[in-house]
């Protein structure tokens, strides 16, 4: 069994904003004060920074594959 390119993509890039989203949460930990807005704010931009790029997908699929 494996993964499309298109499935494999998302998995590592889930991986990397979740990677993100914890950097995000351990910062805002040693923050005080820091308003729910801020906080938002400091997620959206962290994942802007990932460039996380769009697959396309080719449509000749030759054999089985777990979308």
């Amino acid at each position: 069994m494996s993964f499309c390119e298109h499935c494999e993509g998302q998995r590592f890039d889930r991986a990397r904003v979740l990677r993100a989203l914890r950097q995000v949460k351990k910062d805002v930990r040693s923050m005080r004060g820091c308003r729910a807005d801020d906080v938002i704010e400091m997620a959206m931009r962290a994942i802007r920074a990932l460039d996380v790029p769009h697959l396309e997908l080719a449509d000749d699929e030759e054999y089985d594959i777990v979308h």
